[in-house]
């Protein structure tokens, strides 16, 4: 079956209603385990991404609970108050960060100043520094990247690509997505911003809308890592078999 939606829908609206009406139906009663996000992506015919993303949808309205390595259960049924209401997702976000970041590290990399490359030196080693803490936010990534805009010296893109990251902020379900990716331990990779930082000094358009794309694709992908729920169950416990033996050394 196609993964295409209707022009005026997006798929996984689609399904989360579909979803919400089989919960007012009486199909699943609270407490019940939802169907694997597998069987689910079989049964309606669509991709497990766009499970997923339901499924982060009906969290978000308090719908179902997600258990890591367990799957989503539900939390209540949906009542005549409860009217679908969507936003834009982490998924769709970041796609369109690549398609946008991408052409705005290729202008950069033509209009970069060398006080310009010095920030963005800086923001690589705050990263860095960022990483190491485990409380740490993800400040000195949103920097380089409107640094970056901003070196193109044009206010539209920079207006835009602030927008993307304030939408990253704001939007419930992007929200919730980054934050199961920072508690599956998905941090910013310091070596994919080293990539974008090398192509803008070296002023290579081409190299620069290539390592921004590449950067911004791996994202796309720890998003996904961090929706699978045996994947995050195992990121938290070699985590935590980690701070175990740090804990024995430093004993």
């Amino acid at each position: 079956m196609s993964d295409a939606a209707p022009a005026q829908d997006r798929l996984y609206q689609d399904l989360a209603r579909k979803l919400m009406a089989e919960l007012s139906n009486g199909r699943y009663a609270v407490g019940d385990r939802l169907p694997a996000e597998r069987e689910l992506s079989v049964t309606f015919g669509v991709s497990r991404p766009t499970v997923r993303e339901a499924v982060i949808a009906l969290e978000v309205q308090g719908l179902v609970e997600v258990r890591v390595g367990s799957g989503a259960y539900v939390k209540r049924l949906p009542g005549k108050e409860d009217i679908p209401g969507f936003n834009i997702t982490a998924f769709e976000l970041t796609e369109a960060r690549l398609l946008f970041e991408g052409e705005a590290a290729a202008l950069a990399a033509t209009q970069i100043t060398e006080e310009g490359l010095a920030e963005l030196e800086t923001l690589v080693e705050d990263i860095e520094r960022e990483n190491r803490n485990p409380d740490g936010t993800e400040k000195a990534d949103r920097a380089f990247h409107l640094a970056i805009a901003r070196a193109t010296r044009n206010s539209a893109i920079i207006e835009a690509i602030e927008r993307l990251w304030e939408l990253r902020a704001q939007s419930p379900e992007s929200a919730l997505l980054h934050e199961k990716a920072r508690s599956a331990n998905i941090k910013p990779v310091v070596d994919e911003h080293k990539a974008v930082l090398d192509a803008l000094r070296a002023h290579d358009p081409s190299a620069a809308r290539a390592a921004m794309r590449a950067h911004l694709a791996a994202v796309l992908d720890s998003l996904l890592f961090a929706t699978e729920e045996k994947a995050i169950a195992a990121a938290r416990r070699a985590a935590q078999a980690k701070r175990e033996r740090y804990a024995r050394v430093t004993s």
